[in-house]
């Protein structure tokens, strides 16, 4: 982006850097969402600061080895809707062959992909997306506009079930009854684009969005997992032989046991260096991957639970790699008997001890959990007094809610990674002291995530997102697919989709502090920690960055000769 072209926005947020009202970081995020490049981004940081400031990731390529295989322990999942992804692991296969539009890297700045740059308009309703014209899809086809307005109006269909209806609702996507009712006789609502020019084609290589309401962030929303850019022609699906832009070709699909990938020496992009990539399912049993790290069955782990530290730590050749995450899991309440009263929801929250919690169940890595899931990391987070527990007050909120004796309820969770059912028992033996009488459901990992949405009370997984408006958007607003809560505040919706609206950080923190008030006070959730994220690797591996998503981007992996 030129100095003629540059967003307004821009010139504020060197101003709020200069007087320290923003740090770094915060500025190059924001900056690169407003389309000035990562390396101008840093450099601009480095002259209003007079200090030298630069990114380790992504901006910068050492020379790397090619050829050779490397295979990874990861769980080996269903791929064949990329668009309704609601696992990292899946995404992770699906990124070898697929591209995103965006991509945001391990140091949480979003930088072009597809996309070679982009431009927001002042008021932030209108993005134009510049498509980069040297791509081809890996049977020849040139990669066009019209991929990108297929893959959009696909993934907003709400007959897909795609987990970007939450982060696009409002700025895209507009809610109407659809003249149906359900069981219990309440009208059905579902989306739809809220105007037929809401995703524009405005010739073979450029994409408007005209949004209803001013977003933010529009790049980072395009790096959301199921974000996968698919072949139009081939209706949604994948599988092997897939058509995709990416640096490799899935070869292999075993579902539960491997995925293998054939590289492409036509990508677009930096690598691939690979000749092959493998992923192995070596199951939830922690021991089972150790002992494959051990032999070399396999060369790294997608992510490492924390059973398997102290042995991990301890095996020769292997390097940790860790990251600080909003990677957390919630106990979310669905709103029915007792949770239906925020007074028993708030007394769960003074029942738990966070800081206990992190220690028993995560070694403390990481820090304690807030519970309105906005998390330090986050450069819109409110420091806003916490709920520190009180036993006493959870008792007394307890019996204004009728139940003076305490509450029996029972919590679903799974039995990985070691550390879930670490903090549910944690939690279990705290919330007792409060008259919380609450039984552990364990149940095998597979038939948790059938039912994630729908039992009362359960204990799930959050990934880290880059923005704390988009774990809110994902998970409480109302309607979101992943809306598991089944939350619904009118005035959390209104004050999100203010926030998702304000470039200036100083004014987002008042209204997300605004926000995270409503879910200590009204919220359907208990946060006990944030997770800092590890994984360990063969000192052979090379390329590759923890991510605070736990995202593996393939072309940028290598291994060392032996």
């Amino acid at each position: 982006m030129s100095g003629t072209d540059q967003h307004p926005g821009v010139s504020e947020l060197q101003r709020q850097l200069s007087r320290k009202q923003i740090g770094r970081r915060e500025f190059v995020r924001m900056a690169a969402l407003l389309g000035v490049s990562a390396p101008a981004a840093y450099a601009m940081a480095s002259a209003i600061t007079g200090t030298p400031f630069a990114s380790t990731s992504f901006a910068q390529q050492t020379p790397k080895p090619r050829g050779g295989t490397l295979r990874i322990g990861m769980r080996c999942q269903d791929l064949s809707n990329p668009h309704a992804y609601s696992w990292i692991e899946a995404s992770n296969s699906g990124r070898a062959v697929l591209d995103y539009l965006t991509i945001t890297g391990p140091d949480n700045v979003t930088r072009p992909a597809l996309v070679e740059r982009w431009e927001a308009s002042p008021d932030l309703k209108t993005w134009t997306l510049h498509l980069r014209r040297d791509v081809k899809w890996r049977n020849g086809r040139q990669f066009t506009a019209d991929d990108v307005v297929w893959n959009l109006k696909r993934v907003l269909d709400p007959s897909v079930g795609s987990s970007m209806l939450g982060l696009m609702k409002g700025f895209l996507l507009e809610e109407f009854e659809t003249g149906e009712v359900d069981a219990k006789g309440q009208r059905k609502k579902s989306t739809r684009l809220w105007d037929a020019n809401a995703i524009e084609r405005v010739d073979a290589y450029t994409v408007r969005l005209n949004g209803r309401t001013p977003q933010l962030a529009v790049p980072e929303n395009l790096y959301h997992y199921p974000m996968l850019i698919l072949d139009p022609e081939e209706g949604g699906k994948f599988g092997v032989g897939s058509n995709g832009t990416g640096p490799f070709e899935l070869v292999e699909n075993e579902v539960g046991r491997r995925q293998a990938f054939r590289a492409r020496r036509d990508y677009w992009g930096d690598g691939p260096y690979l000749d092959q990539l493998e992923f192995i399912d070596l199951g939830d049993d922690s021991a089972a991957a150790i002992a494959a790290l051990a032999s070399r069955q396999v060369d790294m782990l997608y992510s490492a639970d924390i059973n398997t530290l102290s042995a991990l730590e301890k095996l020769p050749g292997l390097v940790m790699h860790k990251v600080d995450t909003s990677f957390t899991a919630v106990a979310r309440m669905k709103p029915v008997k007792p949770f239906d009263d925020r007074r028993v929801r708030q007394a769960f929250r003074y029942a738990t001890d966070n800081e206990a919690v992190l220690k028993i169940a995560h070694r403390g890595l990481g820090l304690p959990g807030d519970h309105h899931h906005v998390a330090p990391i986050h450069p819109e987070y409110a420091k806003i007094d916490p709920i520190r527990r009180d036993v006493a007050k959870a008792k007394a909120l307890l019996a204004e809610a009728g139940y003076p004796d305490g509450i029996d309820v029972e919590i679903a969770c799974k039995p990985q990674p070691g550390w879930e059912p670490a903090a549910v028992q944690a939690m279990v033996e705290q919330w007792k002291e409060a008259g919380i009488r609450c039984r552990i459901n364990m149940m095998p990992a597979t038939q948790y995530w059938e039912v994630w949405t729908k039992v009362p009370f359960g204990f799930t997984t959050w990934s880290h997102r880059p923005l704390g408006v988009m774990n809110l958007a994902l998970a409480y607003r109302t309607g979101a697919p992943w809306n598991e809560s089944s939350y619904s505040n009118p005035e959390f919706d209104r004050l999100l989709a203010e926030a998702e609206g304000l470039l200036d950080v100083e004014k987002r923190r008042e209204v997300m502090a605004k926000i995270e008030g409503i879910m200590l006070d009204d919220g359907p959730i208990v946060v006990p920690v944030w997770r800092a994220l590890f994984t360990f690797a063969d000192k052979k591996v090379l390329g590759f960055q923890m991510h605070p998503s736990a995202y593996i981007h393939p072309n940028t992996l290598a291994v060392s000769p032996a």
